[in-house]
């Protein structure tokens, strides 16, 4: 058995981790809190990594964000047609997707943010940043 620690990138993806210690957390409090749900700490609490690496690199997670709620409007929008099909009528969609879509909104904005810093920057896993804590 290894010692060693083997995180996984897509583990670290789910869990807000960031991305070059694969540790520290993203953001400071739970995506449940609804008034702070936006809160991200400006540097890793563990390795100091500054998550924003140039002025306005998050407002990039806008289109990362787009994709994402697009996405969540094909897959409802297949559910609902797969269930009820042409009886559902137009409110029959609307209503189920723009609840979802107000519903997700906070996870919507994280992972964009997530996947934006993962995806579209430099940064890159540091073994050796790993077991800093």
């Amino acid at each position: 058995m290894c010692d060693a620690y083997e995180p996984s990138k897509a583990l670290s993806i789910v869990k807000g981790k960031c991305p070059q210690c694969q540790s520290g957390k993203m953001f400071t409090h739970s995506f449940y809190k609804l008034s702070q749900f936006s809160s991200m700490y400006s540097d890793c609490p563990v390795c100091q990594l500054h998550f924003e690496i140039e002025p306005g690199f998050f407002w990039g997670a806008m289109y990362v964000s787009y994709a994402l709620t697009v996405g969540l409007m094909l897959v409802i929008g297949g559910f609902i047609l797969g269930i009820w099909g042409a009886e559902a009528g137009f409110y029959g969609y609307v209503i189920p997707i723009v609840s979802a879509l107000i519903l997700s909104s906070p996870l919507t904005y994280r992972y964009a943010r997530i996947l934006m810093i993962y995806w579209f920057s430099p940064i890159r896993f540091n073994p050796e940043l790993a077991n800093k804590k």
